[in-house]
């Protein structure tokens, strides 16, 4: 389809129209003048203890494609490499959802092409900003911490400027696009109904089946604009896990994600979400989660606390006093 005289193609009107917020914010936090958004800083590499992370927005840089946000990269000093696709990332903000707006691509990955402003704050610290979007008008903040010995931490905040959730929901989803594990499994502390705090194995069979597990007492459902496409968020699997946490496999590593809360999050797999390694003729899954807030409320802030460990493989008994460590933490 031609675009019309005069108009940008739709990405390119969406980056067009959050220029000037972005810019505008370095100027209020900088003093810089406008100007200065032709050089920002799109990434930033944090170290601390075991850990270098790289996090950046939705730009391109080298071998990582535009599009794709969070972070870039997450390496431990005794890995021999990325735990993410290097062309993408984890903890990757993927889409805002209320039902609607599931059929125009650019839409339906939204917060991948809305531009994000970084700010690195010190060494171990950054944080990734997001004006309001177009279409569902979130505003975003994404902090991102390392800390020794293993420690990546990720503080969102989120604030709706607009009334668009006729459905009685927001929810987002984060994708972490693991780089060809052996084992594509996510794994976590739940199981069937009748069947409480067993470990239980989560590998979904093919992209968006049976794909997300709620927690044990979340009976809310989602509901959807009749014969819009299918999505992984769409799927939900018998399984229900019971505490705030999951693992997976990557190398000689052990990757851990602990929430702050069972409220509102939901666990999401998928076996070859991150495209195909040829290298090791291997899948990318994606090992995801969602945060859903219920009748949002317009300029009211949202949002939750997750604290990731990437560590040497050891027992799930250290990997309980972890959980057990941060919780005490709080």
């Amino acid at each position: 389809m031609m675009t019309p005289p005069g108009r940008l193609p739709r990405r390119q009107f969406l980056r067009a129209t959050a220029a000037s917020a972005i810019a505008t914010s370095l100027a209020g936090t900088t003093g810089l003048s406008a100007g200065i958004s032709d050089q920002r800083q799109h990434h930033a590499t944090l170290m601390a203890g075991d850990l270098t992370a790289v996090v950046g927005d939705n730009s391109a840089d080298g071998e990582h494609r535009e599009g794709y946000n969070g972070v870039w990269s997450l390496r431990h000093a005794s890995g021999a490499r990325n735990v993410f696709v290097p062309a993408v990332a984890g903890l990757n903000l993927e889409h805002i959802v209320t039902g609607e707006h599931l059929d125009d691509r650019d839409t339906f990955f939204e917060p991948r092409n809305a531009p994000m402003s970084l700010r690195q704050i010190s060494d171990t610290e950054a944080e990734l900003h997001q004006p309001p979007t177009p279409t569902f008008h979130v505003e975003s903040w994404s902090r991102f911490r390392l800390s020794a010995p293993h420690y990546l931490d990720m503080v969102f905040r989120c604030v709706p400027r607009e009334p668009v959730f006729p459905r009685g929901y927001l929810a987002l989803f984060w994708a972490s696009y693991i780089n060809a594990p052996s084992d594509k499994s996510m794994y976590f502390l739940g199981g069937l109904d009748g069947q409480q705090d067993l470990w239980t194995q989560f590998c979904t069979q093919w992209h968006n089946d049976q794909s997300t597990v709620r927690h044990r007492d979340d009976t809310f459902e989602m509901t959807f604009a009749e014969g819009s496409r299918d999505a992984l968020f769409k799927n939900d699997s018998r399984l229900r896990f019971d505490q705030p946490f999951f693992y997976g496999h990557f190398d000689d590593l052990v990757w851990l994600v602990m929430f702050d809360r069972s409220s509102g999050i939901r666990l999401t797999h998928s076996p070859s979400g991150g495209g195909i390694n040829t290298a090791l003729r291997s899948s990318n899954p994606a090992w995801d989660f969602q945060f859903l807030v219920r009748e949002p409320e317009v300029n009211q802030e949202y949002g939750f606390h997750i604290r990731t460990a990437l560590r040497p493989r050891c027992s799930r008994q250290e990997l309980l006093a972890e959980v057990d460590k941060w919780n005490a933490g709080r």
